[in-house]
């Protein structure tokens, strides 16, 4: 259960950050591609000896590489571009793990582990979520002007293609941070969910990445304990009371909305005399 904790409380705290700029860029899809993506990258990393990290990286940067090439290079839109590239990715993942023999079971691939972590995966894992956090943190004005406005960035001389790619980049290794923790499937919860609860509460960038990584450390605890006390799987735990709060939050927002619109609407208009 530390370990268990450890490793999900690492991996969380990047992917909320990241969560902030795909919500405000429109790329929530983009996370479920790369993740469901990596799938082959990791049966062929496993079948060569290589460490897996290193064939998950590599297919999730394979994927982003080619979705981005076929947007740009036809009239098909990004989206549509996007669940074919993921789609056949995670096809050819499945057809690949079924021709060698392995004792990894598919479930834990997809799923998560998070209890059968060793110290090493714990290592590795807040080792990524560290160089992750820090460059966010560092170039964190960049990528919100890039976000907001790529136009605007490409005219104020900010490298627009490197912070494209290079988003690409750290999205791929938050998935990669991911995969012992929650694994490929659930991993674009934890990838879209924070950001879009801190996106009903907030409209400023910095406290929405700052209550994305709240929201995100908060479900991760509380979910894993949760898990212990209800015997259920911890990753989906996790994933689900993130869901509830995105509900709850949905709600509260909502209707205080509609309570202000209704008072301003029963307000007596101001007076015409100077």
């Amino acid at each position: 259960m530390q370990q268990a904790f450890l490793i999900t409380l690492a991996a969380a705290l990047p992917m909320a950050l990241l969560s902030s700029l795909l919500v405000l860029r429109g790329w929530a899809l983009m996370g479920d591609a790369i993740s469901h993506a990596v799938l082959p990258g990791i049966v062929i990393a496993y079948a060569l000896g290589a460490p897996l990290v290193l064939g998950a990286f590599a297919a999730g940067m394979v994927c982003a590489l080619a979705t981005g090439y076929l947007a740009e290079n036809s009239r098909v839109k990004q989206d549509t571009v996007m669940g074919v590239v993921f789609s056949g990715m995670f096809g050819l993942g499945i057809v690949l793990y079924r021709q060698i023999e392995t004792d990894v079971h598919l479930d834990h691939i997809l799923f998560g582990d998070m209890l059968g972590v060793t110290w090493g995966d714990v290592v590795q894992t807040a080792a990524i979520a560290a160089v992750i956090a820090l460059i966010l943190i560092l170039r964190r004005r960049d990528f919100m002007v890039h976000a907001f406005d790529a136009q605007h960035a490409r005219a104020i001389g900010l490298p627009v293609g490197w912070l494209h790619y290079g988003l690409l980049a750290l999205i791929s290794l938050s998935v990669v941070a991911a995969l012992k923790a929650v694994g490929l499937i659930l991993a674009v919860a934890m990838i879209v969910g924070p950001g879009a609860i801190a996106f009903l509460w907030t409209r400023r960038f910095g406290p929405m990445m700052a209550l994305s990584a709240a929201v995100s450390l908060f479900c991760v605890f509380f979910g894993i304990y949760a898990s212990f006390w209800i015997d259920s799987a911890p990753a989906p735990t996790i994933v689900v009371l993130m869901t509830l709060i995105f509900i709850g939050s949905f709600l509260k927002v909502s209707l205080s909305a509609r309570a202000a619109a209704r008072r301003d609407g029963a307000a007596p208009a101001p007076s015409a005399r100077p």
